[in-house]
Formats: structure tokens, C-alpha cells, sequence
């Protein structure tokens, strides 16, 4: 199923229509301020492990993102961070950026049997803000561009459905995506450390 949904303005029905596919364990393709992820629900576990298929990779060694609301959702996942870290967060969020933290116990075991970090993301893009919102937990998600694969895949909504309609439940048109993923920050140890570079430039908030 392909859906058009307006960044500037989503439609309420339409993202309500999409969170109902989440609950019922579906996977969605949708746009974020980056690259196109692929998501489903991180309370599903049958859903994560349908993710885990299509990627080809195990649970316990796959470096998916929970893709929140806001702040208020980060710390349902992470452990205690500090006042500057916390500062910096707000500065930086919503935006292009994939921040690492430790894990703390609400992270399905599915995901931190053997890693003990978790990568968070709040992007600047309405549309995956209003389904987090609804939804009322993260979406687990991962990028779906290849670097085997046309460029185009990544960003013409229209390809991706062709691409993916029997492989997911949902594609969401947003828009042309970007071609750049996001920066990925490693906070794990107090510090930050950019082991990505991508769209975001945390320098600009540091």
C-alpha cells in the first residue's frame, strides 16, 4: 500500500491509518528528514524480527535507531546523561542526527542481549513526529538505502513502493528523501564522538 501524506500539514486520518498497521505488527516505510527508514513498533517483537529478515542480519547485532517524539521519549530508553549532554540534545533535536547512548533496562532484550547502547533519533520531519505521537512509543527504524543500489531507491517514494510492496505492509509518499543519512554521535562515553558523518553538523550546537 502507497499512501500520500504532506509533510508540511499530515493528514490526522492517514497517520492514525498508519499507526493502526504499526500496532498490528506491520512494517512502514516512511520519510524522515534524511534518508527513508523502515519501521515498525519496538514493543513488537514479530515485527522486529521481520525487520531483522529483510535486512539479513541478527537482532542482537543489528544497529537500529528508536526514532522518538522528543526529549520526554529519550529518557525512557537511555541511562541518566549529564546537564551538558542534555543541553546539546536540545539544541540539536529534532534534527538529522543519530545520538548513541547507554541502554537502560526498557530496551526489548530482543535488541540489547549482547549491546548495551541503543542509537535515538528525533527527526525534523512532521510526518514521522505525528505517527511517534499517536503511536506513543518510538519507532524502531533503519535506513533503506543500499550502498549497492540506484541512488533513486532512496529517495523516489514511488521506486521504494515498487521495490518493497510485497515485502512491507506500507509505504508512506512524503516526498522526494534525502541522499545523505543522518550524523551518528556516540555519547556512550560521556563525550562526543562522531563515528558518522552525515547531514547534521553537531559543531554548530557544541
Amino acid at each position: 500500500m502507497l499512501i500520500r501524506i504532506y509533510p508540511e500539514n499530515p493528514n490526522e486520518k492517514a497517520i492514525e491509518q498508519v499507526v493502526e498497521v504499526l500496532r498490528k505488527g506491520g512494517i512502514i516505510i516512511y520519510p524522515t528528514d534524511t534518508v527513508y527508514g523502515m519501521g515498525c513498533d519496538i514493543t513488537n517483537h514479530r515485527a522486529i524480527e521481520a525487520i531483522c529478515k529483510l535486512r539479513h542480519i541478527k537482532p542482537e547485532k543489528a544497529n537500529f535507531s528508536f526514532v522518538c517524539y522528543d526529549l520526554s521519549h529519550i529518557s525512557d530508553y537511555i541511562k541518566p546523561i549529564d546537564n551538558e549532554t542534555f543541553r546539546v540534545l536540545k539544541k540539536a533535536l529534532p534534527g538529522p542526527f543519530t545520538f548513541i547512548f547507554k541502554a537502560n533496562a526498557n530496551v526489548p532484550k530482543l535488541l540489547s542481549s549482547n549491546k548495551k547502547t541503543v542509537g535515538i533519533r528525533v527527526p525534523d520531519n512532521n510526518i514521522a513526529r505525528a505517527i511517534v505521537k499517536i503511536l506513543g512509543n518510538p519507532i524502531l527504524s533503519t535506513s533503506i538505502h543500499d550502498d549497492d543500489e540506484i541512488m533513486e531507491y532512496s529517495t523516489d517514494p514511488e521506486l521504494i513502493h515498487e521495490k518493497y510492496e510485497d515485502l512491507v505492509d506500507l509505504v508512506i509518499d512524503g516526498g522526494y528523501g534525502d541522499t545523505t543519512p543522518s550524523t551518528v554521535v556516540d555519547c556512550t562515553e560521556g563525550d562526543f564522538e562522531i563515528i558518522r558523518e552525515g547531514k547534521g553538523e553537531l559543531e554548530l550546537y557544541l
